[in-house]
């Protein structure tokens, strides 16, 4: 271990100083309230996230394929505490006119929603496309279009076709080449309507939870090696796709490519330890800068200290070679630069300090290498799900995190922010994470100089939650899953949410929580 501890202290010192300001106790402001001082340019994007597999249902019509999230919480209907599945989800297939209706009334000109794969291409492969999958989607982007909102589509939003799976999914490298594929196919579809594309949402997530971990599917539990291996494969895979739009597709529709990567921010639990400090920068390296890197940074490929802290414990542990592979010469040029814009999702931070081990690792593991510890302040709220706490300061740090490291140039668009309640429709809290959050995003944009050109709420309606299931509500609309309609309810935060949209500033008192307890309801 004092080998991948010389190396971080080698390595990140310099730029490790910048992090002594994120800190916990040095908050930018407590205060929140009145009508914010700063204003959202009147060019900002403002839009709200869905993804296919957590709402459309439909699993097996219109000729739809299965994903991997099908099979497994099929083959494992314990998975979900409430023993849910995706089969119905908010049916939203069926409804698509009714939530096109639903993203109108909240005032925004931007969705940004996935296409299913499965539904696609049944067996995930190009040479089988599905006339009625097609035509779904063509209706869909068309219906919004036509209410004046423009749909921003992502490719995978996390739902493989089953039979790419029972290959290896990810940790294959044959999977690169069938993205390409049904990439093309997407572009030639739709490209004509769709002018902007993110071809994978949260590798990150994907990879260590449902590769490196089975928290999510496809659950391999692979940790130390699958993880590495999926990030390795799909990085390369949003490299091709986005050079095939860019040699075969942009000369004619004029769009634009890029990808959505997700992070907790991490602050210092301890701002005066300094190896506090380093734990911020060997988690960010490790869990965000490892998929930023080969694509925002001057120089490609992984980060230097990602590269030598797993290659050394790699020889410690006794592999024959590094668990992290490597990308030739000519794929750390076509990966560098490959993305238009950088999507990102976030939404909480973690106190974090160092450790050899803590009982949840496993060995080897992402979690191991990156030797974090990671907690949160009880004193932060914590609304809806356990994971969850407010720390609106933690995403200015993120922000600037991005800026610093990546440049002012690239455009970021936050892709996803949002927190779940517990079913109310009065839900105050989430108007406050959403006030907060998009003031600390205007400090960002004023005070920092970072390039935001859009933001997205997460989400549009209830829906599945992945190992969740239905019981945390992230949704701006309420739906009843106990209804066979599936009916949608506006929560207060709609009504929130498209004020801020409609004057481009933040009114913290508006909508305010009355004093008679009456707020659950």
């Amino acid at each position: 271990m004092r080998s991948s501890r010389s190396v971080a202290l080698s390595g990140v010192v310099l730029v490790a100083i910048s992090l002594l300001s994120c800190s916990h106790e040095a908050v930018v402001s407590d205060i929140y309230y009145g009508v914010s001082n700063y204003s959202f340019p009147e060019d900002f994007i403002f839009g709200v996230s869905t993804a296919a597999f957590q709402i459309e249902g439909a699993w097996n019509e219109g000729g739809k394929g299965e994903s991997i999230w099908d099979t497994y919480v099929h083959e494992h209907p314990e998975y979900t505490p409430d023993k849910s599945n995706g089969d119905i989800a908010a049916d939203s297939y069926h409804k698509f006119k009714e939530d096109v209706q639903l993203i109108k009334a909240l005032g925004v000109k931007y969705y940004r929603l996935s296409i299913s794969w499965p539904r696609l291409l049944p067996n995930g492969t190009s040479n089988n496309i599905s006339t009625d999958g097609a035509r779904y989607y063509r209706n869909l982007f068309e219906e919004l279009l036509k209410a004046n909102i423009t749909p921003i589509v992502t490719l995978f939003h996390w739902d493989m076709p089953t039979p790419f799976m029972d290959l290896g999914g990810w940790s294959n490298p044959v999977i690169v080449d069938y993205f390409v594929d049904y990439a093309r196919v997407a572009f030639n579809l739709y490209g004509d309507i769709i002018k902007t594309w993110t071809t994978i949402n949260e590798p990150h997530q994907h990879c260590y939870q449902g590769y490196g971990a089975d928290y999510f599917a496809p659950a391999i539990k692979s940790h130390g090696v699958g993880e590495y291996l999926c990030a390795h494969y799909l990085i390369l895979s949003h490299a091709k796709a986005y050079h095939l739009y860019e040699k075969e597709f942009k000369p004619h529709q004029k769009g634009k490519v890029g990808i959505t990567l997700d992070a907790f921010m991490g602050i210092p639990k301890d701002p005066r330890n300094f190896e506090d400090v380093l734990a911020v920068r060997s988690y960010l390296q490790i869990h965000f800068d490892l998929y930023a890197h080969p694509i925002f940074s001057a120089e490609g490929d992984y980060p230097t200290f990602v590269r030598q802290r797993i290659n050394n414990m790699s020889l410690a542990q006794g592999f024959a070679r590094s668990r992290l592979p490597y990308f030739t010469a000519e794929e750390v040029k076509i990966i560098r630069g490959s993305s238009d814009f950088f999507g990102l999702n976030h939404y909480t931070t973690y106190l974090m300090s160092p450790s050899e081990m803590e009982f949840s690792w496993s060995i080897p593991s992402m979690d191991h290498d990156a030797q974090v510890r990671m907690e949160q302040d009880p004193h932060w709220e914590k609304p809806g799900t356990e994971w969850l706490s407010v720390y609106p300061e933690g995403f200015r740090k993120l922000l600037n995190y991005v800026s610093d490291n990546y440049g002012r140039e690239i455009p970021i668009i936050v892709t996803e922010n949002g927190v779940g309640d517990k079913g109310q429709l009065k839900d105050y809290d989430r108007i406050s994470y959403f006030n907060k959050y998009l003031y600390q995003l205007l400090l960002a944009i004023h005070e920092d100089n970072c390039n935001i050109i859009g933001y997205f709420a997460w989400t549009l309606m209830d829906d599945f939650e992945w190992s969740d299931g239905y019981l945390s509500k992230f949704g701006l609309y309420k739906v009843d899953f106990d209804s066979p309609e599936r009916t949608r309810t506006p929560k207060l935060s709609v009504s929130s949410y498209r004020n801020i949209v409609q004057t481009r500033r933040i009114n913290f008192d508006r909508y305010k929580p009355l004093p008679n307890k009456l707020n659950h309801f």
